[in-house]
């Protein structure tokens, strides 16, 4: 697993091998990865990486907060329960040495408690438990979710999107579907 683009290309992260299933780690892959940000930068959304606040949702390695910092995002939050995620975390951060650029949070996605909003939302639960429209909600109610934030949405299956959010795009990239959502504008929810 590595940096697929950015100032810190080609970096090597902390190995995981196929993942950890006890920790419930599962590392987006190389190809998912880099389809996801050229969906992001190429997609029509402009460039929503340059410049973000990131919130990376069931963090994991923290691949995909790292790989927006590699792009030019501001700083990237991440939030994880899992003691070997955390460490994970921890030590890619390191070797990407971005500390001054990131918070990492142990906390649950699902009840996150109060937060500040970010524009850039990465949401990689575990597939097949419902964790994703849990977590999104409650970021959205615990002030974690800017205006415009844009949510790239990562499960086995196409998600049912909740209420407050509009569906940009979905793709399928083998057995991971990826959709981009976007928080409602308050004109539409009217």
């Amino acid at each position: 697993m590595r940096i697929i683009g950015g100032t810190s290309r080609g970096l090597h992260l902390a190995p995981v091998g196929a993942g950890d299933v006890a920790a419930h780690l599962r590392p987006t892959s190389d190809r998912v990865r880099e389809a996801i940000f050229n969906l992001l930068i190429n997609g029509g959304y402009g460039n929503p990486v340059a410049g973000a606040r990131v919130l990376d949702l069931f963090a994991g390695t923290g691949a995909l907060g790292l790989e927006a910092l590699s792009r030019g995002a501001a700083h990237a939050t991440f939030l994880e329960t899992g003691i070997p995620a955390l460490a994970l975390i921890k030590r890619n951060i390191a070797l990407m040495r971005a500390e001054g650029r990131t918070t990492v949070l142990k906390r649950d996605a699902t009840s996150p408690g109060p937060g500040t909003p970010h524009g850039l939302v990465f949401l990689d639960p575990p597939y097949g438990k419902s964790l994703g429209h849990s977590a999104l909600i409650a970021v959205a109610a615990n002030g974690w979710l800017a205006p415009d934030a844009l949510i790239v949405w990562e499960e086995g299956v196409p998600p049912a999107v909740p209420q407050g959010f509009d569906e940009l795009d979905h793709r399928k990239y083998g057995d991971t579907v990826v959709t981009i959502l976007k928080v409602a504008s308050q004109k539409a929810a009217s």
